[in-house]
């Protein structure tokens, strides 16, 4: 495939954060982009209004006509969380398409530029992230293909006049094995997508062969104590060859120190809190030094990071009430947020709504769960999102709310959790979830403010 050639883009999937990326970088290059996705969202929407065609009817006559021959000016991208019985992806594949998934678009864009990816079962959004916007701030500049909407810049693709790329590395599907980075983060490599690596082991031997697919003399950086060779450690809970030490809450501020074998940067201000959030700030430190970006102009970039939409953001902050939406999915992102919001709200009675993503996920860490959501002073456990997933007998939410220890909790359908909030009037809120919780967002903040 070459880009140049390409004058026409069809994405089974558009309103995926890493496909609507994809979406907005054809655009951005003349193409004409058309789409089709189930579900109507705020991200849908805004790509409506930069020009872009959505259906969302799966049905081959939504195709537009001049899209439904084939020709090497037309490519159909597909996201592998599509069902296969989808009438439009058949059509295509039936019709002899050029069809490529989005982590080969990636691929393909990425080859040939100097290459910054992000990996990890949790962090990668927001180190990747960090990694864009100091390289952006600095004035060094770079194109990003981002996991999620940057609070900085309102989207989740950024172009740059260099060669340098940022890519968030996804695992699902081993996504990332598509790519040939010249610096490497991994961030974690907990077991998760058990329902496409079937254990842990499998979860493993991916990033190990991600880690081995550097291009020659290219770097790595890896959270110390990930079961992987080579490359530079890092921390901000234990001495590593790269650490953050002198961690405090100053009015509600993260304030750390960087340490490295050749460099110190002392009272770095983060505008994004939690120790989780202090790590990857570390490593997004190390990649810019790599990159020769001095380090005034890296204090100044995470000064005014503002984080990732959906990343432990503020819906509500005032003196009197705190309401706090982030995506966490995985007990470990769970276990981070929850710490997070405890050390900057000590003494405050913690009321979280949790929705479970996935069945496969929930059956798998169902005992995890359990215990990290015992963290909580109150919970409103909501049913489990499906995504792309059919129901398995027995995995419901109730398997999480039985091994809990905590008395103070219940279980709710979305249409009830309303209600729920409006009579329990928390101070301190938390919402968490990968599913469509966000649509409880706006309801929650009107239900708050208008108490």
């Amino acid at each position: 495939m070459e880009l140049d050639n390409i004058k026409q883009v069809y994405l089974v999937g558009i309103g995926g954060i890493g496909m609507s990326g994809l979406a907005r970088y054809f655009h951005k290059r003349g193409c004409e982009v058309v789409g089709y996705d189930r579900t109507q969202t705020t991200l849908t929407d805004s790509l409506a209004e930069e020009g872009l065609a959505i259906t969302y009817v799966d049905a081959v006559d939504e195709i537009p006509a001049n899209f439904r021959t084939s020709s090497d000016n037309l490519l159909v991208i597909y996201t592998p969380a599509i069902p296969k019985d989808s009438a439009i992806l058949n059509y295509f594949q039936e019709n002899n398409f050029d069809l490529k998934k989005r982590s080969e678009v990636l691929g393909i864009i990425s080859k040939g530029m100097f290459t910054v990816a992000v990996a990890g079962t949790h962090g990668k959004t927001t180190t990747s992230t960090m990694v864009a916007h100091i390289l952006k701030h600095s004035g060094f500049d770079c194109t990003a293909f981002l996991g999620g909407i940057s609070s900085n810049y309102d989207t989740n693709v950024l172009f740059g006049s260099n060669n340098v790329v940022v890519v968030e590395a996804d695992e699902y599907d081993r996504s990332f094995l598509r790519l040939h980075p010249d610096i490497a983060i991994i961030t974690s490599m907990d077991a998760d997508h058990l329902d496409i690596y079937g254990d842990d082991s499998h979860v493993k031997e991916s990033f190990r062969l991600f880690a081995s697919q550097l291009k020659e003399g290219g770097k790595l950086i890896r959270k110390n104590g990930l079961p992987l060779e080579g490359g530079a450690t890092y921390s901000a809970k234990e001495p590593s060859e790269i650490f953050a030490t002198n961690v405090r809450v100053e009015s509600g501020t993260f304030f750390f120190d960087f340490k490295a074998q050749e460099i110190e940067i002392n009272n770095i201000e983060l505008g994004l809190p939690g120790l989780h959030n202090v790590e990857n700030a570390t490593a997004a430190i190390q990649a810019a030094l790599l990159l020769n970006i001095e380090a005034e102009k890296i204090k100044e970039a995470l000064k005014e990071f503002k984080g990732v939409k959906r990343r432990f953001e503020y819906v509500i902050k005032t003196d009197d009430k705190i309401f706090i939406d982030d995506y966490a999915h995985h007990p470990e992102e769970l276990r981070a947020c929850i710490s997070a919001v405890k050390q900057l709200y000590p003494g405050r009675k913690l009321t979280v709504v949790f929705q479970p993503h996935l069945y496969s996920r929930t059956r798998d860490f169902v005992d995890g769960f359990a215990e990290v959501l015992d963290m909580a002073d109150e919970l409103v456990l909501l049913n489990i999102y499906p995504a792309r997933e059919l129901p398995i007998p027995g995995v419901t939410s109730e398997i999480i709310y039985d091994r809990m220890k905590l008395e103070n909790k219940q279980i709710a359908s979305k249409e009830s959790a309303e209600a729920i909030i409006a009579g329990l009037q928390p101070k301190l809120l938390l919402t968490v979830g990968a599913g469509d919780i966000d649509t409880l967002v706006l309801p929650f903040k009107e239900i708050l403010e208008n108490a």
